[in-house]
C-alpha cells in the first residue's frame, strides 16, 4: 500500500540528526528520499559509535546505532558537492524533487550554486527548508548551532534537574537530542503545510527552520508562566511547577510517579490511601491550593507512598483510575507488550545483519499506514541506480563522474 505523501520526491543534503529526522519522517509516510552524502565519509552519524550493528558473525558492521535511528527509507547517493560537476548532479536531482532539506551554516550552499534562489529558477515548484541553529537572520544567524546549546541557550537546562538545595542540583540537559528531533518535528508540518500551499500556488517556497525557534516554542506553559507573571521558572526536578501531586514518590521497595490532573483523581487517590480529610482540606481541595500550598501537603504524601511497594500501589491505582507509572530502562521499554503491539518496534531486513530492529513510526493512519520498505542505506548504496534510472545518465556520463572524484 503506497504511503501517504507516495507522490512526492525530497532530496535530503541534511545530516547528523534535525535534517535526518525530519527527512525519516517524511520516508516513512512514503515520500520518496534521496539522501546526499559525502563520498567516502557520508553522514557525520556513521561514525558516531560505538555501538555499531552486528553482522551475523558478531563482528561491528560500519553502521553506528546513531545513524540508524534516522535514515531508513531512504537511498543513499555519493555526491561531493563541492564539485562542479557534482553541483551539476544536485540541480538534475532538484529539478525533479518536490522537496529540499538541507542544514549547512547560512549561506553555505549559495557558493555552490545550491541555494534557495539558484534552484528555485530551474524548478519553481521546489520547496526549499533550510534548518539552522539560529535561523538565517538576527544577530545570531552566523552562530553555529547545535543540540546541546541550544538547550542550554533556550531555556530548557535551567528548568531541567533537580532544584537547587538538593544533592545533585544543577542545570541538566535531556537524555535525548530533543531540540534537534522537535525542529525535526516541526520541519515535517511546515514542509506538508507548503505542499498542500502548492496545490493552490503552483508555487514552492522557502522553509526557515531554526533549533533556537524551535526550542524557545517547546518551553510551552513555562514560557508563558513567565510572561504574564514575571516570575523566572526554576528547575523542579521531577515535580510539575502547575499541577500537584504530579511526580516521583519513593516507594517502599523503589520509586513510582503519580500523575493526577484533576481534583477527582485527588480525592480517590485520599480515598485509596486511608486519608480523605486530605482532599476536604480546603487548602488541597483544589489544584490552586495544593500548588500553593505544596510544601505542606508533600511530605505527608510522601509519608504515605513509602509505606507501600510499588506494585501494591500500581494495583491499587488502576483499580481506581489513577494515573500512575514505572521508570522503566530503555531495555524495559522495548520489551513491553505494549510497545510490540503498537509496532514500536520491529525486525527489519538488513544487507549485513539478520537481526536488525527498528523503533516504528508512532503515526498510525488507517488507510495509508508507515512503509518501511528499505532500511537505512549504506553509504553510496544507490548512487548508480538513481543517476542511471532517474536522471537517465549514460554509464559513460557516471564512469566519467567517478573519474573526477564528483560522485
Amino acid at each position: 500500500m503506497a504511503g501517504a505523501l507516495s507522490r512526492f520526491r525530497i532530496l535530503d543534503l541534511s545530516r547528523v540528526l534535525a535534517g535526518p529526522s525530519c527527512t525519516q519522517i517524511l520516508a516513512d509516510l512514503g515520500a520518496e528520499v534521496i539522501k546526499i552524502e559525502r563520498p567516502g565519509a557520508g553522514d557525520d552519524t556513521r561514525g558516531w559509535g560505538p555501538p555499531y550493528l552486528k553482522a551475523a558473525d558478531g563482528s561491528d558492521t560500519s553502521e553506528a546505532g546513531y545513524y540508524l535511528s534516522a535514515n531508513r527509507g531512504k537511498r543513499s547517493v555519493c555526491v561531493d558537492i563541492s564539485h562542479p560537476s557534482g553541483q551539476s548532479v544536485i540541480r538534475d536531482l532538484a529539478m525533479k524533487s518536490d522537496v529540499l532539506v538541507e542544514n549547512f551554516k547560512v549561506g553555505g550552499l549559495r557558493k555552490y550554486g545550491l541555494d534557495y534562489e539558484s534552484l528555485s529558477r530551474v524548478n519553481e515548484r521546489l520547496i526549499y527548508c533550510s534548518i539552522t541553529g539560529f535561523g538565517q537572520d538576527g544577530p545570531d544567524s552566523a552562530r553555529p548551532g547545535y543540540d546541546f546549546m541550544i538547550q542550554g541557550t533556550g531555556g530548557l537546562m535551567s528548568i531541567t534537574g533537580e532544584r537547587d538545595g538538593v544533592a545533585g542540583a544543577g542545570p541538566q540537559k535531556v537524555g535525548v537530542a530533543i531540540a534537534d528531533l522537535v525542529t525535526g518535528l516541526y520541519s515535517v508540518s511546515a514542509i506538508q503545510a507548503a505542499l498542500l500551499s502548492r496545490e493552490v500556488t503552483h508555487k514552492g517556497q522557502y522553509i526557515d527552520m531554526a533549533l533556537l525557534d524551535c526550542q524557545v516554542a517547546m518551553l510551552a506553559n513555562q514560557a508563558m508562566n513567565c510572561m504574564i507573571s514575571d516570575e523566572v521558572p526554576i528547575r523542579a526536578g521531577n515535580a510539575h511547577v502547575n499541577v500537584v501531586p504530579y511526580q516521583v514518590f519513593e516507594s517502599s521497595d523503589g520509586h513510582i510517579i503519580i500523575a493526577i490532573g484533576n481534583d477527582t483523581q485527588f480525592e480517590r487517590f485520599c480515598e485509596l490511601a486511608g486519608v480523605p480529610e486530605l482532599a476536604r482540606d480546603a487548602r488541597f481541595a483544589t489544584n490552586t491550593g495544593r500548588v500553593q500550598h505544596r510544601t505542606a501537603l508533600l511530605p505527608e504524601l510522601e509519608r504515605i507512598v513509602k509505606q507501600r511497594s510499588s506494585e501494591e500501589w500500581a494495583v491499587d491505582f488502576d483499580r481506581y483510575q489513577i494515573p500512575w507509572g514505572p521508570i522503566n530502562t530503555i531495555d524495559q521499554v522495548l520489551a513491553m507488550p505494549q510497545v510490540r503491539h503498537r509496532k514500536m518496534r520491529m525486525a527489519m531486513a538488513h544487507p549485513l545483519s539478520d537481526q536488525f530492529e527498528i523503533v516504528g513510526s508512532p503515526l498510525k493512519l488507517s488507510d495509508t499506514p508507515p512503509v518501511y520498505e528499505h532500511p537505512p542505506p549504506l553509504l553510496g548504496e544507490h548512487t548508480e541506480q538513481v543517476l542511471r534510472d532517474l536522471l537517465h545518465y549514460s554509464d559513460e556520463h557516471i564512469q566519467a563522474l567517478r573519474q573526477e572524484h564528483a560522485i
